[in-house]
């Protein structure tokens, strides 16, 4: 069975949940090379679940798992805080983990126009 995705992002600048912000996740080789998988946009509660997201129809099955190995999710920041009238400093966020195993993977991001964290959630 297959590792599971999921990603939560949190506004901290106004205190709730950034709706509509375009994830894209990538799958790193060994050379690093990025192929994209999938992409997802954040629903009202900031979420993108693991049946939400939208694997590339050029790709076949077994290439829309997630096996162990190194991937990115990648946020449009910039869009979103346009949006805002805000200047942000940081126009996209690009977070790099590793998949070990075939459990559930949790990627919360707590954003602002001018800085951003995470780690691995549950």
């Amino acid at each position: 069975m297959p590792a599971t995705l999921s990603s939560h992002i949190l506004d901290t600048h106004l205190g709730k949940p950034a709706a509509h912000i375009a994830v894209t996740l990538h799958r790193v080789d060994r050379d690093n090379n990025a192929t994209i998988l999938a992409h997802g946009t954040t629903n009202n509660d900031g979420r993108v679940s693991p049946d939400s997201w939208q694997f590339d129809a050029t790709l076949d099955e077994s290439s829309c798992e997630l096996s162990t190995g190194r991937y990115t999710l990648t946020f449009d920041t910039q869009a979103y805080f346009d949006e805002q009238k805000l200047k942000v400093f940081y126009p996209q966020v690009i977070i790099d983990f590793v998949v070990s195993d075939a459990s559930h993977y949790h990627v919360p991001l707590l954003l602002s126009a001018h800085g951003y964290s995470t780690y691995r959630g549950s």
